[in-house]
């Protein structure tokens, strides 16, 4: 099927690398016009002329955007209005790692900014982009990124899991508010998907990591996270809001201890991801706990 978007407007937060760049080609790809969100231009850029590339110069545009920052969400949405006339799509996608620690050694300060980045973001996103939504009449779609880490206890670290559990609360009560004005609010939780998020650098290490820990045989690939958000975007979802889409490759259905404690809270620091950041912290420096006799 193609132009499944086709005549639609979408803002992608994170769109300059992992999950969000994937979902702004496949939204171009499908007929949507595209702002892509982010922190990193030079990423942002090597987005735009991929796209170009491949024949959707014209409908793709960035803009340097700090999620967090209230100004400049709604500076985003704004910057879609004005390029495309409207906006029918959100995906609040940016991330980070966040505060690594365990909860007894994490600073108030990188539990702050933690939530900053993967929570206040979401609820911006919302407030901002609901508003332009409503003004076409049309109603829309709101998309956020949550985890498996907010569905279980102890599969990521505290401040992460705490903020993702916090977008899939969000998500519903935003769904029941907005319902009135066809505005659909809807989350992902990806499992281990190969982004910059995780530790692995290369496919076969991803896989290693990942060994022991779903049942599906593939490793997650970005696309796998962007073609949910195709769906939640579309019209097919219509009648789909307030729902947590798991995307994981079985790893819930495995069942608890898919993570020990230990591997999720070992680290120091504070960690960023998919917003685009030069990565200086400690992560740099974490490998991959490889479980070579998993069965």
């Amino acid at each position: 099927m193609t132009g499944r978007l086709e005549g639609k407007v979408a803002v992608i937060t994170g769109g300059a690398s992992g999950i969000g760049r994937a979902a702004a080609l496949m939204f171009v790809a499908q007929g949507a016009r595209v702002v892509i969100a982010d922190l990193n231009a030079v990423k942002s850029q090597e987005v735009l002329d991929l796209a170009t590339q491949q024949g959707h110069g014209s409908a793709i545009i960035s803009q340097l955007t700090d999620v967090s920052e209230e100004s400049q969400v709604e500076a985003m949405i704004g910057s879609a209005v004005d390029a495309f006339g409207r906006l029918d799509i959100l995906f609040n996608n940016a991330g980070v790692g966040g505060a690594m620690a365990p909860i007894t050694e994490t600073t108030v300060e990188e539990w702050d900014r933690t939530s900053d980045m993967l929570l206040r973001s979401v609820f911006l996103g919302i407030k901002h982009g609901a508003r332009a939504i409503r003004r076409h009449g049309d109603g829309g779609s709101i998309i956020n990124t949550a985890s498996t880490a907010g569905l279980v206890g102890g599969s990521g670290p505290a401040a992460y899991s705490a903020a993702k559990s916090g977008v899939v609360s969000l998500t519903k009560s935003a769904a029941i508010q907005l319902a009135a004005d066809r505005i659909r609010v809807n989350a992902i939780a990806p499992g281990g998907i190969h982004t910059p998020l995780m530790p692995a650098s290369n496919d076969e290490e991803m896989r290693r990591f990942m060994k022991g820990r779903q049942p599906w045989p593939d490793t997650g690939q970005s696309e796998d996270i962007a073609y949910a958000a195709l769906y939640l975007g579309s019209d097919e979802a219509r009648f789909c809001t307030g729902s947590t889409l798991v995307v994981d490759g079985g790893l819930l259905a495995w069942g608890p201890g898919l993570f020990p404690h230990a591997e999720s809270t070992g680290q120091k620091g504070f960690t960023m991801s998919s917003i685009g950041e030069a990565d200086t912290s400690e992560r740099a420096l974490i490998r991959p706990v490889i479980v070579e006799n998993a069965e």
